[in-house]
């Protein structure tokens, strides 16, 4: 991907008025995603618009009590975007996407996106603003262009962008939705096989980060087979086997002094994480794809444990409380070649195991399907999920406790 190319943020494709070709949109999706549209000003300057939607049913096992034996029975809007970009220059562009960032209670639209992109040379481009925070693969791939479905509240621990749905300055929030202000420089040499991206960010907002110091994060990928062709320092956790024969392995770094704990009793945050994708096309035209994902997070300081576990207790300091410990996720796939009606079903199983320091393990085995029909612009999904970290959560104290409990969920994903 060059800088002068038409834009693929958020995996939507647009249809150029006049002349124009077809383009991929969106984080690294392949060519078959085709959707939004674009509106040509002149030979140098265009509009595009798009949307997303994400929308689930899901039910859960109590797991103590009176109850052990009932089922709760949620309909949730997971996600609606709204998606522009625009192009003002051949070097300089824009992008200003929106999401119901707090659909659980009632729904406000939020910015979610808002990036001014100056994009030269593959080599080297900046983006400056509001955007993703480079980390590991799951967080680059948003949830619309994850392989599965449930990817974050049943996965692993949340970096310091997405620990607060919203963005506060009363130091619990350092983003939001992987989102943070700050910018990126990001490229690719040796014929697009090495990526990187670098970031520079607010990070934590005020409480232990008196001195507004700035969170650092930086990705690195290595492409093994084909390469991955994604917009900006985006990816994706399948290409449906569009993309080739898919082996990269990344790492990802994020460092902010005073990035965790409270005023009093601030801790520096360091997440690092390594993750890997590989994706193959059988003869025959079946697909096998499978994602890896290790977390290693630190807090050094005077933060400890027994201010975590004094969180919302009276007169307990506001903190920003993030993980520390080890984390995995595995998920591997078979994507059938048979067209069924108007798509194809993608069997799945996964596995997510939470280490937390000081605080018990927690683990959740998932087996689902996926229903393909217009590869992450059109698919419905169903799983079930058992674990206790469907009821531990991001509980990380001390005395969190939880017992193994059950949850299936359908989910509907359309884009445009």
């Amino acid at each position: 991907m060059t800088g002068i190319n038409p834009p693929k943020h958020n995996r939507r494709a647009a249809k150029m008025l006049g002349s124009v070709a077809l383009s991929a949109l969106g984080l690294s999706q392949a060519p078959e995603a085709l959707a939004g549209a674009t509106f040509k000003i002149d030979d140098t300057k265009w509009v595009s618009v798009g949307a997303g939607l994400r929308t689930s049913f899901r039910a859960q096992e109590g797991s103590v009590g009176a109850n052990a034996d009932k089922w709760s029975n949620d309909f949730n809007l997971d996600n609606i975007r709204l998606y522009i970009n625009g192009q003002i220059h051949k070097y300089l562009k824009v992008e200003f996407n929106t999401d119901c960032q707090t659909c659980g209670n009632g729904g406000e639209v939020r910015v979610l996106d808002a990036i001014g992109k100056f994009e030269v040379t593959p080599y080297a481009n900046l983006w400056v603003g509001r955007m993703l925070v480079p980390a590991e693969r799951r967080e680059m791939n948003g949830p619309f262009y994850s392989a599965v479905y449930n990817i974050f509240s049943a996965g692993t621990p949340f970096e310091p962008s997405d620990y607060n749905l919203t963005i506060k300055s009363d130091g619990t929030s350092a983003g939001s939705f992987g989102r943070d202000d700050g910018a990126t420089f990001w490229g690719a040499v040796f014929d697009g096989r090495f990526q990187y991206a670098a970031g520079f960010f607010r990070g934590l907002r005020g409480g232990a980060n008196v001195d507004d110091n700035i969170l650092y994060a930086q990705r690195f990928a290595y492409n093994f087979w084909d390469v991955e062709k994604n917009p900006g320092y985006y990816t994706s956790g399948t290409y449906y086997g569009k993309g080739g024969d898919i082996l990269t392995v990344g790492v990802s770094n994020q460092y902010q002094e005073d990035g965790a704990g409270t005023l009093s009793s601030p801790g520096s945050f360091r997440g690092t994480t390594a993750d890997v994708l590989m994706e193959k096309v059988l003869p025959g035209g079946g697909v096998v794809t499978l994602n890896g994902e290790y977390k290693n997070y630190g807090i050094s300081g005077p933060y400890s444990q027994a201010i975590r576990d004094a969180e919302g207790s009276d007169g307990a300091p506001a903190q920003f409380s993030m993980f520390e410990g080890n984390a995995y996720d595995i998920s591997g796939m078979y994507l059938f070649p048979q067209k069924i009606g108007i798509g194809q079903f993608q069997p799945y199983l996964r596995y997510v195991n939470v280490s937390p320091d000081n605080s018990p393990n927690r683990e959740v085995y998932e087996g689902g399907v996926n229903y393909i029909i217009d590869g992450h612009n059109a698919k419905i999904f169903a799983a079930y999920q058992y674990g206790d970290l469907l009821t531990k959560g991001l509980n990380y104290k001390s005395t969190a406790s939880g017992e193994n409990a059950s949850q299936v969920m359908v989910g509907f994903q359309w884009q445009i």
